[in-house]
C-alpha cells in the first residue's frame, strides 16, 4: 500500500502555528517581493481570492475582508517540512519527500496492520509535535493515494482526515468521483483533448483502450492508466543527493537601468549559488546568464535575452565563476532597458571529488581553502559578510518583504517569548 500525506494550507498553516490568533481567519502568503498569491487558507479562498492574484490589485480586497497578508518566509516553511518529514520516516524507510508539503509513503509488510489506524496515528503525531494539519490517503498505488488523499480533504469531517481506497468499490467511485483535469499526472493539454473526446471523469480515462493511451500519451499515459486501475505501475522516486542545477534568480524592488546596478545583481547570485554549490559538494561545468524586462508593463521596451557560456574547468570557486557570470551579461546587456528581473544558473553539475581538470588552464585547487574559510565566515557571522568588490559594499539588497513574520524555528533572536 502507498500513503501520501499532504500538510493542509501549508505556507498558512506554518504562519498558524506560531501565531494562533488567526487560525479559522482568511490568509493569504505572498510570492517573493509581495508579487502575487501562492498560497490561500480555505476561509480566503472561499472569498474568491484566487490564486497568482497581484497584491496590489487586490489590496483593498484584502483590507475589505480582513485578510491577513504575510510575506513568504522560505526558512520558516523549510524547516517545518523537515519536521513533518522527520517523523512520517519514523513509519516507513521508504519514503518519497514529493514537494515542501507532501511525501509518498509505502508499506511493505504491513498486511496485517490497520492502516486506518496508522493513517490517524500519523495524522495526530504530526498535529502535536508541528502543530501542521495534514491529510492521509492509502491506496494500492501512488495514483490511486492520490485520489484517497483529495477525498480524506474535502470530506474531512467524515474521513478525520484519513481515506483508505482497499476495495474495488471504493476504487470505482473514488474514480467516478475525480474530474480528468485532476487526475495527477494528467496535464492542461492531455486534459483539454481527453475533454474533448468524452473522458470527463478518470473512470472514463481508465475505461480507454491501452493501444490509445500510450499512442497519444506515452508509456507514461499507460503506467497511469495501470496506477488507477489498481496495478501499481509507479514506484517511489529515489531522492537525488544532490541537485542537477542550481538556480539564483530575483525580480527588483524597482526597475534597473544602468549595468553597475545589474553587475552587481549578477555578482550576487553568482555568490549565492556557488556556496550553494559547495554546500552539496558540486562544481559546475557551465553556467547560465539571462535578464528581462517587466513582462507586466505595458509601456515599457520588452526585452529578454540569456547566455550561456562553458568553463574550463570544473569549479566551485567565487572568483572563476563571477568572471564568467560578468562575460556572460556585457554580451546581453542593452542599453535604455528598464530591467526588472536577471539571475543565474549553474549547469553540468558534478561531484567536488571527481572534477576533471583542464592541463591547459590554471588550477583553482588554491581557491579551494579561501572558499572553505568564506563559507564558515558565513555561517558563523552571517551572510554577506565578506564581498567582491564588484558587490555594493555599503548595501545589502534585500527582497520587498513588507508583511514578514519572524523565523521563529530558525533565528534565536526571532524565536517566541513567552510573556
Amino acid at each position: 500500500m502507498f500513503a501520501l500525506i499532504d500538510c493542509n494550507n501549508f505556507y498558512a498553516s506554518c504562519e498558524r502555528v506560531f501565531q494562533p490568533q488567526y487560525e479559522g481567519k482568511a490568509v493569504v502568503i505572498l510570492s517573493n517581493n509581495d508579487g502575487c498569491v501562492i498560497a490561500r487558507s480555505n476561509e480566503a479562498k472561499a472569498l474568491g481570492i484566487p490564486m497568482g492574484a497581484p497584491a496590489f490589485k487586490f489590496r483593498n480586497e484584502f483590507k475589505k475582508h480582513n485578510i491577513k497578508v504575510f510575506s513568504s518566509n522560505y526558512p520558516l516553511y523549510g524547516d517545518m517540512s523537515n519536521r513533518v518529514m522527520k517523523i512520517l520516516e519514523t513509519y516507513t524507510p521508504n519514503v518519497e519527500i514529493y514537494s515542501i508539503d507532501e511525501a509518498f509513503l509505502k508499506f511493505e509488510g504491513f498486511d496485517h496492520f490497520d492502516l486506518i489506524e496508522r493513517g490517524l496515528k500519523m495524522r495526530k503525531q504530526v498535529r502535536q509535535w508541528t502543530g501542521i494539519p495534514v491529510s492521509v490517503g492509502l491506496a494500492p498505488s501512488k495514483a490511486l493515494a492520490k485520489i484517497a488523499n483529495k477525498i480524506a480533504k474535502k470530506f474531512e469531517q467524515r474521513t478525520q482526515g484519513v481515506y483508505v481506497i482497499d476495495n474495488d468499490e471504493k476504487r470505482l467511485k473514488a474514480l467516478k468521483w475525480t474530474s480528468i483535469e485532476d487526475v495527477w499526472g494528467v496535464g492542461r493539454q492531455h486534459a483539454k483533448r481527453l475533454q474533448a473526446m468524452g473522458v470527463m471523469t478518470a473512470l472514463d480515462f481508465v475505461n480507454l483502450p491501452d493501444e490509445w493511451v500510450k499512442k497519444h500519451m506515452s508509456i507514461l499515459g499507460l503506467r497511469l492508466k495501470k496506477d488507477l486501475e489498481g496495478v501499481p505501475s509507479i514506484e517511489l522516486e529515489e531522492v537525488s543527493p544532490s541537485k542537477k542545477s542550481i538556480a539564483t534568480t530575483r525580480s527588483f524592488k524597482s526597475v534597473l537601468t544602468i549595468f553597475n546596478s545589474l553587475e552587481e545583481r549578477i555578482t550576487t547570485y553568482t555568490l549565492l549559488g556557488a556556496e550553494k554549490l559547495r554546500k552539496q559538494k558540486s562544481c559546475a561545468t557551465a553556467l547560465h546568464v539571462f535578464v528581462r524586462s517587466n513582462p507586466f508593463d505595458p509601456n515599457a521596451t520588452q526585452y529578454r535575452n540569456g547566455c550561456t557560456l562553458t568553463l574550463p574547468h570544473a569549479t566551485d570557486s567565487n572568483f572563476v565563476l563571477n568572471r564568467y557570470a560578468l562575460m556572460g551579461l556585457r554580451s546581453i546587456f542593452k542599453p535604455g532597458i528598464e530591467y526588472k528581473k536577471a539571475g543565474i544558473i549553474l549547469l553540468g553539475l558534478s561531484p567536488s571529488s571527481s572534477r576533471q581538470i583542464n592541463l591547459f588552464e590554471q588550477d583553482t585547487a588554491k581557491h579551494t581553502a579561501l572558499m572553505q574559510t568564506l563559507d564558515k565566515i558565513h555561517r558563523r557571522y552571517g551572510p554577506h559578510r565578506m564581498k567582491l568588490a564588484s558587490q555594493d559594499l555599503k548595501q545589502t539588497w534585500k527582497m520587498k518583504r513588507e508583511h514578514l513574520s519572524n523565523r521563529f524555528t530558525t533565528e534565536i533572536n526571532e524565536i517566541i517569548r513567552v510573556k
